[in-house]
């Protein structure tokens, strides 16, 4: 038999999901949370938006023209950036804020590592740190113009009261009508965009909700510790509020940033809320979503380490 084959290049098994597909689709899943941003906030919300993505597009076509680089604008990771940047920015920022922000997070984060899929963090969270560290004021303050935000806690987000001790609105915190960064306030927007990644297969379940669930247990147990009681209202206040919900579903399931193993991905969603609660509950910040991410970006290559499955034929107990 002299029939003759011809073998392609690997990769052998293809997929039509390409970056610039799933980037898109994680833009689509993150517009009911924009737009009911720029509802609650005005359009001072909608600059802030708009400037984000503009400087990150902007910044990695420079970046990659000067340097004679592959432009890779069109895959739309940069605008995926800026639009994540933006929805942790409180609406009334000085607008050159967002631009240095996405400058950061797009040449020194992204492209000075090899760009995507060579950054050890994720770009839109490291630019947002950095703007806390640099400028703490701006950053956290959430004094509001939006003529639709019902004022349900006075001066202070609701994680800033509930660390005080005060009382907080849940429903209020759930449907969005609250103070808080651009696209952090409305629960159940999120939610949407996260039910579309699932449906399109974008993401799965086991990251967010080892992430959540981690979490639960350890606010609950805290609870219990100091009160001896299981308050509920606790709990669901603190996954309400915040950055909470965007982390968990947008952040933390970023593919270069995430553990590739299943092992991997259980024990980093379990970092991840341990991290949170403690920053939350422990810090001297009502928030800590942002750090608690970044903080397990780190902790990756050494949980892919150790979590890696054996290679066959290899790790056998010797004879």
């Amino acid at each position: 038999m002299n029939e003759k084959f011809h073998v392609s290049s690997n990769p052998h098994v293809r997929d039509k999901m390409t970056t610039s597909r799933i980037m898109q689709m994680v833009v689509l899943a993150l517009l009911p949370a924009s737009i009911f941003g720029i509802y609650n906030f005005g359009l001072r919300a909608l600059l802030v938006i708009l400037i984000s993505v503009a400087a990150s597009v902007g910044s990695e076509f420079v970046y990659e023209y000067f340097m004679h680089k592959k432009i890779t604008v069109k895959d739309f990771s940069a605008v995926v950036t800026g639009l994540l940047l933006a929805l942790n920015m409180p609406p009334q920022i000085p607008l050159w804020m967002p631009a240095l922000g996405s400058i950061f997070a797009i040449i020194v984060v992204k492209q000075l590592f090899g760009g995507l899929g060579q950054n050890f963090m994720n770009p839109a969270l490291a630019g947002r740190c950095f703007l806390l560290i640099s400028f703490t004021g701006p950053m956290t303050n959430f004094a509001t113009t939006g003529k639709n935000i019902v004022d349900t806690v006075s001066g202070a987000t609701p994680l800033a009261a509930l660390k005080a001790g005060e009382a907080v609105d849940v429903s209020s915190m759930f449907l969005g009508n609250i103070k808080g960064t651009i696209g952090e306030t409305s629960v159940i927007a999120l939610l949407i965009g996260a039910v579309f990644l699932l449906a399109m297969k974008v993401i799965d379940l086991r990251v967010p909700l080892t992430y959540i669930g981690s979490f639960s247990i350890f606010i609950l147990l805290y609870k219990l510790v100091g009160s001896h009681t299981l308050d509920w209202q606790f709990l669901l206040a603190h996954l309400c509020g915040g950055g909470l919900m965007l982390g968990a579903w947008f952040m933390a399931t970023d593919y270069v940033t995430t553990p590739i193993t299943k092992k991997g991905q259980l024990v980093y969603g379990c970092v991840l809320g341990i991290l949170t609660a403690i920053f939350r509950l422990f810090g001297g910040s009502a928030e800590g979503v942002s750090y608690a991410i970044i903080f397990s970006n780190l902790l990756v290559p050494l949980i892919e380490r150790v979590t890696l499955p054996t290679a066959f034929g290899k790790g056998g107990k010797k004879k």
